[in-house]
């Protein structure tokens, strides 16, 4: 495990996060998404986003999810959109209902295939790419526009030059700031941070966190999209199958650790992948001295 101290932020520091989440399918899931969200609205997030299925197969529960947050929450919401499975007017008309609710954040994604599809295909008629949907985006409307970001290179991009260049043709279309898929070792979100200040890309680019609670799951989805998991990680887990508690206490410690290095190298916001659950994010926050705002204004 890499070496460093956890601690609170250094006095008169806020960190700023922001959490995403995903839309429920059953009810019980319904019930512990909306449990999670008022766990950690006290935690004042520059935003939440809420995540767009595959093949745009959670659409409507998205849009509920996101309409719900406006609604009867204090939180920002930033809508996931994606340029799968839909025409330009259909998605277009989307962007519009979403302006309409109240949104002004949206995450534009090029999207996964539909389950079973060989590999992505441009929709007939539909945008054909992040930077596409995001330039369509902003002839809508003047949305706050977040675009996904690679430091280990995107699974499908020819190499990690062509990636950097499809970041920059994101930001060029219009996107205002990049979040990051997660990564493990500190190092590998340094050295690409360092190659988007080369390649001229000014802006912010947020770390995404993934506290890990279930390590062969991890392992599973990290082969899918391109992420490495180091050594060390998997000695750390190693016998807790079937110790939940302690999972989740190692779980807290090496995703606090991984924030504090990256504090220490200048970095000042976190994007929190919940997996819709609160109380470890929730302890990560604590640890790292973000505390509930009404609390934080009374210090």
């Amino acid at each position: 495990m890499p070496n460093g101290s956890i601690g609170g932020a250094a006095p008169g520091q806020r960190l700023k996060v922001s959490f995403e989440f995903f839309p429920p399918k059953t009810e019980a899931m319904e019930t512990q998404l909306w449990q999670s969200i008022k766990r950690l609205e006290p935690l004042a997030p520059q935003f939440v986003s809420v995540t767009y299925g595959a093949g745009g197969t959670t659409r409507e529960r998205t849009h509920a999810t996101v309409k719900r947050l406006v609604d009867e929450t204090g939180l920002k919401p930033a809508a996931h959109l994606t340029c799968v499975g839909a025409t330009r007017e259909e998605i277009d008309a989307v962007v519009r209902d979403y302006w309409a609710a109240g949104v002004r954040h949206i995450v534009a994604l090029r999207g996964d295939p539909p389950a079973g599809a060989a590999g992505y295909t441009p929709h007939p008629g539909g945008y054909a790419f992040a930077a596409d949907l995001v330039a369509g985006i902003r002839r809508v409307a003047d949305f706050e526009i977040s675009v996904g970001a690679y430091p280990e290179t995107h699974p499908e991009a020819a190499s990690p030059e062509s990636d950097l260049d499809n970041l920059k043709r994101k930001l060029d279309a219009g996107a205002t700031r990049a979040i990051s898929q997660y990564f493990f070792d500190v190092w590998t979100f340094l050295r690409f941070r360092d190659r988007c200040a080369r390649a001229g890309l000014k802006a912010p680019i947020t770390p995404g966190i993934l506290p890990v609670t279930n390590f062969q799951q991890v392992v599973k989805f990290s082969r899918a999209c391109g992420a490495s998991v180091p050594t060390w990680m998997a000695g750390l887990f190693e016998g807790l199958d079937d110790d939940p508690e302690t999972r989740r206490l190692v779980a807290a410690t090496v995703a606090a650790e991984q924030v504090r290095r990256l504090q220490e190298h200048g970095v000042d916001e976190f994007h929190f992948y919940t997996l819709n659950r609160a109380d470890l994010t929730y302890a990560l926050c604590h640890i790292l001295g973000l505390r509930p705002a009404a609390l934080a204004k009374a210090a």
